[in-house]
Parts: structure tokens; sequence; C-alpha cells
């Protein structure tokens, strides 16, 4: 061999050429205006980079300018496939605050609309998972029923999405008989409807390839990202603010809480399945029980008089005209409070220095929080995996924007 053919060297590789894919912020798969960034390798994510902040909503600081009681619209736009949750959290939050008495009543009252509205949270979660799956069929027949919740809604309140419902201190009147016979319809009715969609997906060979091992996060993951709610539960930790921290008298009530093993879309989506079944059994029990009394708290300073009065006595329309324009004297204090919103602790941090609006408030948003650990949990996956993915996360778009 020649020294011209030892010194030979080798030819340079070419660098492996990678394509950028924008997966949002207005395409219909992301379920909602944000953003995904992806680095594909052909249809396998190499990386990918989450943008929010598309719907500039500042919610925060909005609400650091309203007195108290018109913050209750702004939670409506939180997580607002289960917007009573939001606002019965933030009237807890201010009664926490000023040491209110709520009648039991009251209590059993709030769990019956926020067992509804966490049916109606799952309800769109999980036939959105069938429906990226290619199962139109029960998106279209369970969804129904998602109407008749927002059919009780509507008569308690006036509102069906965005619900402003309740007030501090409780209920602005009592439930009339058309909403009772709504809610008992919905109670008889649903439950075939449930099994059917059950047996619809659960065991259907096509839909377990697609979510089996399909966006995987385990216990230690989720974890170390502070997941909370479904998607935690799903990876095998036994977390619910409900029985963890009880509220509105959700000790008094028995039901389970449904775990994953793997933390895959089909733990999800299964953990969601039962949930929404003890969700229709502690409803049973607060009706079962429901004590007598008053549907509000005794504070007349934070609760509207009722409107025959304020028409007809000078005194009440001062106390309606004091309330509505936040003139009621606030004690200063820290507090925290949390429900188990839909998608996992739905968290309010009030500072109050004594005026007319919170001096700070912060809301932890579970959807904010677990989105984080989104593109860890795609990466190496395909395309379509990473669809299924987010939709079983159930990630909110109302609740990325502080």
């Amino acid at each position: 061999m020649s020294k011209k053919e030892n010194n030979t060297t080798a030819e340079p590789q070419e660098e492996k050429e990678y394509s950028i894919l924008n997966l949002g912020p207005t395409h219909p798969a992301t379920h909602g205006i944000f953003q995904n960034v992806l680095k594909m390798d052909g249809e396998i994510i190499v990386e990918a980079e989450p943008t929010v902040g598309y719907i500039h909503r500042a919610f925060e600081k909005l609400a650091e300018r309203r007195p108290y009681a018109q913050i209750t619209p702004i939670t409506d736009r939180l997580n607002y496939c289960s917007s009573p949750i939001n606002n019965i959290g933030w009237h807890m939050t201010v009664e926490k605050l000023i040491k209110a008495e709520i009648p039991k009543r009251v209590d059993y009252l709030r769990v019956i609309v926020m067992e509804l509205a966490r049916i109606s949270d799952h309800i769109i979660c999980n036939t959105v998972i069938g429906q990226d799956t290619g199962a139109t069929t029960g998106f279209l027949y369970l969804f129904q029923w998602r109407e008749k919740i927002y059919d009780i809604f509507e008569n308690m309140c006036g509102a069906r999405l965005t619900t402003n419902i309740c007030r501090i201190g409780g209920f602005e009147k009592e439930w009339d008989k058309k909403t009772w016979d709504l809610i008992h319809a919905f109670i008889e009715g649903f439950p075939k409807a449930l099994e059917e969609f059950t047996s619809l997906l659960e065991r259907n060979k096509i839909f377990m390839d697609r979510t089996i091992n399909c966006g995987p996060i385990s216990a230690e993951m989720a974890l170390s990202y502070s997941f909370t709610g479904p998607n935690l539960r799903a990876a095998g930790v036994d977390y619910d603010v409900r029985v963890a921290t009880p509220y509105s008298s959700y000790e008094d009530f028995d039901f389970i809480i449904p775990v994953g093993q793997s933390g895959d879309t089909f733990d999800r989506f299964r953990v969601r399945q039962v949930e929404m079944w003890e969700s229709l059994s502690i409803i049973k029990q607060a009706i079962k029980k429901l004590p007598e009394g008053l549907c509000h708290a005794n504070i007349p300073d934070f609760f509207l008089p009722p409107k025959d009065q304020v028409y007809n006595n000078m005194e009440a329309l001062i106390y309606h005209f004091k309330i509505v324009m936040g003139e009621t004297d606030i004690p200063k204090g820290e507090v925290y409070h949390a429900v188990e919103g839909g998608n996992g602790e739905l968290g309010f941090f009030l500072i109050s220095d004594g005026g007319r609006t919170p001096f700070r408030l912060h809301f932890r948003r579970p959807c904010f929080i677990y989105y984080q650990a989104y593109p860890e949990m795609i990466k190496g996956t395909m395309l379509s995996d990473a669809i299924i993915t987010m939709s079983s996360m159930n990630v909110i778009a109302g609740e990325l924007d502080a």
C-alpha cells in the first residue's frame, strides 16, 4: 500500500436533516389556542417547545382591580369546561378570609353542583380522546348528556358554560322544582349512556392499541412536575383534595379514588371513567342526606338582599349598592384554599390589605403546571400519539395565561 493511500481520510458524513412543525396555535387538534414547535425526524418527535400566551388573559391583575363579588366571572374563564367548580372554589376562599359559617345545606348543594361539573368536564375529555382516535360515534352520543348538565345550570342561574353560579356565602335562591326534576332525570338516565360509551371504547382493540403505552408518565416524574388530579392518579398516586383536605363537607360522603398504573393515555381515560361513576354516587348521597335550612349564610354584608326588599326598602337598597360597588369591609390577611377541579388541585392564594379589592391574588391552575411535562411525555413518539396524549391530559387553554 502506498503512502498516499495510507493518508486517505474518510469522507465527512452528512448531518441529519430535521423538519420543524408548528402544531397550533389554531390547529383543531390542539383543542385550544396554544402552540407546540416540534422538531421532527419524519413522523418522530425529536424535541418539542410549548408556547403559551396567545389568549392574553392577565386575569390575576384583572381580579386585583375588582371587588370580591365581581371576581367570580373571571374564574369562569379558567377551566371553562367545569366553571362552577372555579366559582365555588373562589367563594370558599373569600369565606375562609372573612371566617364565615356556612350552613350544611349550602355545602351539600355545592357538592351536587361541583360533581355535575366534574362529570361534564370528564365527558369532554374522554369523548375527545375517542374522537382523536377516530371514534366519532361516542363523542356525539355522550355529548348530549353534557348538554343536559348545562340545562340544569341554566335553570339554576340562567347561564350554561360560564355560569357565574352561587355567591359568597351560598346560593342566591333556593332551587325550584324544575331544577330538581332535571337533576333526577340526569342521574336516572346517564348511567345507561355511560355504560354504552364504556362498552364502545374500553375493550375496543383499536382504541386499546392506540392508547396503551401512549404518553406514559411515571409517578415519580408526575410528582416532580407537581401533577394533581386525574393525570396524577393515573400514574398511581391516590391524591385527591376532596380527601386530603376535605372542604364543603366532602368528609360526609363515601367514594373511592381510582388510580392507574402506567400513567398512559388509557389509564387517564379509565380514571376519568370511574370518577364519573363516583361523582354520580356522591350526588345521590347528597340528595338523600340533604339537610334542611337556608341556602345561604347569615352574612348580610356580602349577600345581596331579596329583590322585593330592594325595591321597597331603603336599607335593603343601600345594602345592595354597597355590596355591588365593593364597599364592604374586608379583613386583612392571607389565605390559601384549594378544591379538586376537573383537572386537579385548583388553588386560590389571596392576600388582603383591607381594601375593596385583593392586594394580591394568585390562581394555581393545574393545566398550566402539568402542561410543562408535555414535551418530555411526547419526545420520541409519533405525531399522532402526541395528539392523543394532549387530549388525555385535558389541557384547557384558559388556564395557561395568568
